[in-house]
């Protein structure tokens, strides 16, 4: 009988052998798959990399991506520049403007009359007056200097027609 005992504590020993080996070699083709993952993964990504190289080494193919990012760098650079000299070149072009339309005499019919003030970007400009009457029409124009008459006193109309301009900018920045 003891010898039976023996005999199956061998077995048991086989059987755990058996169990160990079990575990390890699925803990080996989960390794080696996840290994073939990052493996496949790599490939995509450098047949991305070296899909228009016909047959450049990947330094080579480095040098030419470094090469076309420090132009890029460099094109980013004039663009800005270019940007910045037009919006200094833009401050001078008349880019507000407003219209008032009245009646100045009692004695004629409708708003016939107008006021257009036409300004730039640093407030600068001209205000064009056309009064009509039943004698005629007449126009007058005055310079603007930061929004204020530069020689002549603004009537009563040129400066609302002033401020409109004025806030004409700010109020098409909103609407952006």
């Amino acid at each position: 009988m003891v010898k039976k005992w023996v005999i199956d504590l061998s077995k048991d020993s086989e059987m755990s052998q058996l169990q160990g080996t079990d575990y390890f070699l699925i803990l080996l083709t989960v390794w080696v798959a996840l290994l073939s993952f990052y493996l496949i993964r790599a490939f995509a990504y450098w047949r991305k990399i070296t899909k228009d190289a016909n047959g450049q080494n990947l330094i080579r193919i480095l040098e030419t991506v470094i090469h076309k990012q420090d132009r890029q760098e460099q094109q980013m650079g004039q663009l800005s520049k270019t940007l910045e000299n037009l919006q200094t070149i833009q401050k001078g072009n008349f880019s507000k403007y407003a219209l008032v339309r009245f009646n100045p005499f009692e004695d004629t019919g409708g708003d016939q009359s107008f006021i257009i003030a036409l300004l730039d970007g640093s407030n600068n400009g001209v205000v064009i007056s056309s009064l009509h009457s039943r004698s005629g029409t007449r126009v007058y124009a005055k310079e603007v200097n930061a929004a204020k008459p530069a020689s002549h006193q603004f009537s009563k109309e040129e400066k609302e027609v002033v401020e409109k301009a004025c806030h004409a900018d700010r109020l098409a920045a909103r609407q952006v």
